[in-house]
């Protein structure tokens, strides 16, 4: 792997903007994530900045995204991960029932997969999770669409495991229909 794992600079909104809408054109985008392409097209370049800087204003968490960078500069994959305070409003609006990281916007160009950036980039937020020195921060959890069966795979190996819950789609036209299964992984 001949790629850079680190965290977005506020100054890189346009990149960070560019490899969330490429992830939103792809083909398992409909079983990976919570809002079309069109939906974040119609985001302002006001909301990327301030995602890139740090700052989430539609759900008012701490959150860190990393890339992973290939020597020409390009961005061939990205995680984020939430900080939820227990009892705070989740980004999917649940009441959040514990303190605790939340895995999201996992995405890999498919000419990558395969190659352990995903492994690499799922390290580097769980690093930065970890060295909060929270206390409280014991474990992180992800959501995977009960119909992604590759990614269900990919965060298993990782370490994931399934917690037997789930949340229905419901009322969210931009997933395909069925359960968003939980996983979490513990700190070690």
């Amino acid at each position: 792997m001949n790629h850079v794992i680190r965290a977005v600079r506020p100054d890189e909104w346009a990149k960070a903007k560019d490899i969330r809408l490429a992830s939103l054109q792809d083909p398992a985008a409909p079983v990976a994530f919570l809002e079309t392409h069109e939906e974040a097209l119609e985001q302002p370049d006001s909301f990327w900045q301030a995602r890139a800087a740090g700052t989430s204003p539609r759900h008012g968490v701490r959150a860190g995204q990393f890339i992973a960078e290939a020597p020409d500069g390009t961005w061939s994959g990205t995680v984020t991960l939430l900080i939820e305070e227990a009892g705070g409003t989740d980004f999917l609006g649940a009441t959040s029932e514990r303190a605790q990281g939340h895995l999201v916007a996992v995405f890999v160009r498919p000419e990558q997969r395969g190659t352990g950036l995903l492994g690499a980039l799922v390290d580097a937020a769980l690093d930065w999770a970890w060295s909060l020195d929270e206390p409280w921060l014991a474990r992180v959890r992800l959501h995977v669409h009960e119909g992604n069966a590759r990614a269900q795979a990919a965060y298993r190996k990782l370490g994931f495991v399934p917690t037997g819950r789930s949340l229905s789609l419901e009322g969210k036209p931009s997933v395909a229909p069925g359960k968003e299964l939980e996983l979490v992984i513990d700190r070690p």
